[in-house]
C-alpha cells in the first residue's frame, strides 16, 4: 500500500474525530469511549498495513 494512502487515510480519520469532538453534542465520556475506539482500530489497522500483524486474520474468538 501506497505510503499516501497511508497518511491520507490517517488525516481523514484524525478530521472525522475532530468534527466528532466538535460538533456533535454528546456525553464527554461517550467522545471518549468513541476517540478510543477509533485509535484502537486505526493501530491495528496500520500494524496490518505494515505486516506487524500478519496472523491476525487467524485469530477465532
Amino acid at each position: 500500500m501506497p505510503l499516501l494512502t497511508i497518511i491520507i487515510v490517517i488525516l481523514v480519520v484524525g478530521v472525522l474525530l475532530w468534527l466528532i469532538n466538535s460538533f456533535i453534542p454528546m456525553q464527554r465520556t461517550i467522545k471518549g469511549i468513541l476517540n478510543a475506539v477509533v485509535v484502537i482500530v486505526l493501530v491495528i489497522w496500520l500494524l496490518r498495513v505494515f505486516g506487524l500483524l500478519e496472523n491476525l486474520g487467524n485469530i477465532q474468538i
